[in-house]
């Protein structure tokens, strides 16, 4: 029977989160502890790659990280950051963000809809002169690189931030006694595997979000219970709700 479950992302500080709901109707306790931290690369390890950031005209964001190590980095390397730079921000919530390190108002920024640069695309077109740079996580596909090269779109993508693993405690290693594990990335796998190289699953479910992670948990050799999303459960929180709803009617 499911009674903890180990979700391996921050807790949520809206309180009308459906986790708080699902704890509350099936009787089970959620503990939020990320597997993973970001890591910004110092100003040493950046110009290896050999980006001349004032160069660009145009910065795309994908994420806070993005924008936070962007910032530090420049700021490290006493690059200005001129008035006319336009960002391109895959959604409004990350484009007010920017407001951290500038003053909004004053700058050119625009941001889509869905949360995929797919969406951001057509606006970037209708800026076809700019010069973008894309501040990417050491882990990405090449799926940006195909897409801005489709449109003919000046750009170039350089790793500002790296994700690593959030190193368990002897104290958290002794007390892991959940009954299932919720992942969101194929790194959040892995560090569970460094941190427990004797994890016995048994009867630990494991849930995971996005084909990935699923294929990172078959490859090392654990029981998928759940994956989502699904066409009838989009949300982790949906599918979890399913599968609980499954294990009070066995």
């Amino acid at each position: 029977m499911i009674k903890k479950i180990l979700v391996s992302q921050p807790k949520p500080t809206n309180e009308k989160s459906p986790y708080f709901s699902l704890a509350e109707r099936f009787g089970v306790e959620f503990v939020f502890r990320p597997f993973i931290k970001v890591e910004g690369l110092d100003s040493k390890e950046f110009r290896q790659q050999k980006v001349s950031i004032p160069e660009y005209t145009a910065i795309v964001f994908t994420s806070r990280h993005a924008i936070d190590n962007f910032f530090k980095l420049t700021k490290e390397l006493r690059i200005p950051i001129p008035e006319s730079l336009k960002y391109f921000c895959v959604t409004e919530t990350i484009a007010l963000y920017i407001q951290k390190y500038v003053q909004y108002r004053k700058r050119k920024v625009f941001f889509g809809n869905t949360g995929k640069i797919d969406d951001l695309i057509p606006t970037m077109v209708k800026h076809k002169t700019e010069k973008y740079l894309v501040p990417m996580s050491d882990v990405h596909s090449d799926s940006v690189t195909k897409l801005l090269d489709a449109k003919k779109l000046n750009h170039r993508e350089c790793v500002m931030y790296r994700t690593v693993s959030n190193d368990f405690t002897p104290e958290e290693v002794k007390n892991f006694d959940y009954d299932m594990l919720v992942f969101f990335s194929p790194a959040g796998v892995d560090a569970l595997v460094k941190n427990f190289p004797d994890f016995d699953q048994t009867n630990v479910a494991i849930a995971t979000f996005g084909p990935a992670t699923a294929k990172a948990v078959k490859d090392a050799g654990l029981r998928l219970d759940l994956e989502a999303p699904t066409e009838k459960y989009p949300s982790m929180t949906g599918a979890l709700q399913h599968y609980l709803l499954e294990q009070e009617e066995d």
